[in-house]
C-alpha cells in the first residue's frame, strides 16, 4: 500500500493553520513594501492592486489566483511577492473578464520564470474558459541574471505572444493598459492584444529603451520621445488611447469591456440554489488533525453540496472513492472523492481509506465517462494515499484498472475542478485529476499535502540509499547518525510537500479556506459556463 504518514501525522489544526496562511497572504499582497508603494504613488501611479480595485465592478470580488507563486523562491534576489505580478477573475461592466497586472513595486515589475509560468496560466484561464483578458502593464521586462531560465523554451516568455495571436484567432477580447513602463520583447503584448492603451507621462513602450539606443547606434533620445503616449498615439499609431492617469485609463476599459458583444455558454445545467444539509463552518471540525485518522468524506461533502441532491452512483462497490452526482450552489456536477474511512466489502476484505483499489479505480472510470456523456462538470475532491500494491493487487490488475480511470480523467472533455484537502501522492494525485492533467481550476486546503509519496516512506527509502551509499565508501555509521541522516531528510521533504511550496510553484492555483470550498467550485462552473465548445469524448485503447 502506499504510504500514509505514522509518525509526525498530527499537525495543527485547520484554524490554526488558516490563521498562518492569512498573516502570510497579507505580508505578499504589500508586494515589494511601503516604501515602494510609496513611490508609485509619488509618480501618480497607482499600485496593482489598487488599479484592479478601481477596475472591477463596485461591491464585486476580484478571485484571485497565484497569490503564493514565487514564495520563498528567490531569496538571493531579494524575493518575488506574489510572483511580481497579480492574477486572477474579476467582473468588470458585468463581464467575468481574467485580470493580469504587473506590480511595479516588485524589482519594477520585471519577469522572474515564476512571473512567466504566472502569465502563462492566466492565458490558459482565459483561453480554456474563453473569457476576456485585461493586461495592466508596467514592467521593466525580464530579469537579465535569469534571462536563460525565462526566455528560450517553449512554456517561457515568448509563449505569451503566441498565446495572443491564438486568443484573438479564437475571439477571445484581450485589451491591455500600458501604465508604466514596457520594454523590449514584451512591448508585444500589448501591441498583439485587441486594444491598447497608454497613460501619459508614465507609459511608455519601445523595443529599446534610451540607453540602449545610444550604445547600439549612437542616437541620442529620451524615453519620451522614444516611445510616450503622444508618440504612440498621433505619430506612430501603435496605440489606439491616451489617458490623462490611471484612473481614465481603467475607466475607458470599462466602457470598451461594456460593449463588448454576446457571448454564448456550454449551457450546463443550474437550478435555483439551496443551502447544504450541514453548515458550511462544521467543516473545519470535520477534518481530522491528525492525518492518518479516517473520517466520513460524505460528512464533508455534506457541508458542500445543495442539501438533498447528492445521488450516489454505485454506492455498495469500490468504497474508497465515493461517486455521484449533486448540485452545488445550484450546479449540476459529477463528483469523484476519496473516502477516508477503512470499509468493509461484500467478500469480507477490509479497505484502508484514502488507498485507490481496482474496483475503486473501474466505478471512477465508468463514473467520469458518464458525466463527459451527459456534460456534466467533475469535481474532484483529493485526499489519497495512491493505488493499492501488493501481490493481491497486482495478481489482480491493479496497473490496468488504474490506467482505465487515468485515461477516463485524461481525455474528460467536461470542466473538471480539484480540490486537495489532504494527501494527494503518488499517482492517486494523477487519478484524480492532478495539475498534469489540466483541471479548469485546482485549490488546496492549508491541510494539503503534494507529494510523490508520504514522508515517512519517502524519509526511510532516501535514508537507507544515502546510509548504503556511505558504506560502500567504507564509511560506518552509527544508530545516531542514521536517525540524524533521517531527521534531516524528513525536514527537507516536509519542507517539499507543505501546501505553500506547491502554491508557490503554480501547482495549485491558490490556497483556500474550506468553508469557501463551495464558493470557489461554484466560480469555476460559472467561469467554464462561457466556453461553449465540448469536445466528443473518446478513450483510444482502454484495457477492461
Amino acid at each position: 500500500m502506499s504510504s500514509n504518514r505514522t509518525k509526525n501525522s498530527a499537525q495543527p489544526d485547520l484554524k490554526s493553520l488558516i490563521k498562518q496562511i492569512n498573516k502570510t497572504e497579507a505580508e505578499i499582497k504589500k508586494g515589494g513594501g511601503e516604501r515602494r508603494i510609496q513611490k508609485q504613488h509619488d509618480k501618480g501611479k497607482m499600485t496593482a492592486r489598487e488599479r484592479i480595485e478601481t477596475l472591477i465592478d463596485e461591491d464585486s470580488k476580484f478571485n484571485e489566483l497565484g497569490l503564493w507563486a514565487g514564495h520563498e523562491m528567490y531569496e538571493e534576489e531579494g524575493g518575488c511577492p506574489a510572483g511580481g505580478v497579480v492574477m486572477g477573475v474579476g467582473e468588470v461592466s458585468n463581464r467575468d473578464c481574467v485580470i493580469v497586472a504587473n506590480d511595479a513595486t516588485v524589482k519594477a515589475g520585471a519577469w522572474f520564470p515564476i512571473t512567466a509560468k504566472k502569465n502563462l496560466r492566466a492565458q490558459e484561464v482565459a483561453l480554456e474558459n474563453h473569457l476576456p483578458i485585461i493586461y495592466l502593464v508596467d514592467s521593466a521586462g525580464v530579469y537579465l541574471p535569469m534571462q536563460d531560465e525565462i526566455f528560450p523554451d517553449k512554456d517561457h516568455f515568448g509563449r505569451i505572444f503566441r498565446n495572443n495571436a491564438v486568443m484573438s484567432a479564437q475571439g477571445i477580447p484581450q485589451i491591455a493598459a500600458i501604465m508604466g513602463s514596457c520594454v523590449a520583447g514584451g512591448a508585444y503584448l500589448p501591441i498583439m492584444s485587441d486594444e491598447a492603451l497608454i497613460v501619459d507621462g508614465t507609459g511608455s513602450v519601445f523595443l529599446a529603451g534610451s540607453y540602449l539606443v545610444k550604445a547600439a547606434i549612437g542616437e541620442e533620445v529620451d524615453n519620451e520621445t522614444l516611445g510616450g503616449a503622444t508618440t504612440h498615439t498621433e505619430i506612430s499609431g501603435v496605440t489606439d488611447y491616451k489617458m490623462k492617469d490611471d484612473t481614465e485609463c481603467l475607466e475607458t476599459v470599462r466602457d470598451l469591456v461594456d460593449k463588448l458583444g454576446p457571448f454564448e455558454t456550454a449551457g450546463f445545467n443550474r437550478k435555483e440554489t439551496v443551502a447544504p444539509a450541514r453548515d458550511v463552518t462544521d467543516i473545519l471540525d470535520l477534518f481530522p488533525n491528525d492525518r492518518s485518522k479516517p473520517y466520513d468524506m460524505h460528512n464533508v461533502l455534506e457541508c458542500i453540496v445543495d442539501a438533498d441532491t447528492f445521488t450516489e452512483y454505485k454506492k455498495g462497490y469500490g468504497q474508497t472513492l465515493i461517486t455521484g452526482y449533486a448540485r452545488i450552489d445550484g450546479w449540476s456536477v459529477g463528483i469523484v472523492a476519496n473516502q477516508r474511512q477503512v470499509t468493509k466489502t461484500k467478500k469480507g476484505e477490509m479497505q484502508v481509506g484514502g488507498v485507490i483499489y481496482s474496483d475503486s479505480a473501474d466505478k471512477a472510470a465508468r463514473f467520469i465517462m458518464n458525466c463527459n456523456q451527459k456534460k456534466i462538470p467533475i469535481v474532484f475532491l483529493q485526499d489519497v494515499t495512491g493505488f493499492m500494491i501488493g501481490k493481491r493487487s497486482e495478481h489482480g490488475g491493479i496497473i490496468k484498472d488504474g490506467a482505465k480511470m487515468v485515461n477516463a480523467v485524461s481525455n474528460s472533455t467536461v470542466p473538471k475542478i480539484t480540490i486537495v484537502v489532504g494527501n494527494s501522492y503518488g499517482a492517486g494525485n494523477y487519478a484524480m485529476c492532478g495539475r498534469a492533467y489540466d483541471p479548469r481550476f485546482m485549490y488546496a486546503w492549508p491541510s494539503a499535502q503534494i507529494a510523490v509519496m508520504g514522508g515517512t516512506q519517502a524519509a526511510k527509502v532516501l535514508t537507507q540509499i544515502r546510509v548504503s551509499s556511505l558504506k560502500k565508501k567504507g564509511k560506518e555509521i552509527s544508530e545516531e547518525e542514521e536517525q540524524q541522516i533521517m531527521e534531516e531528510i524528513s525536514s527537507r521533504y516536509d519542507h517539499q510537500t507543505d501546501v505553500r511550496y506547491a502554491a508557490a510553484r503554480l501547482w495549485v492555483d491558490g490556497i483556500i479556506n474550506p468553508i469557501k470550498t463551495r464558493d470557489r467550485i461554484s466560480q469555476s462552473i460559472r467561469y467554464a459556463n462561457h466556453n461553449p465548445d465540448i469536445d466528443e469524448f473518446k478513450t483510444g485503447v482502454m484495457q477492461v
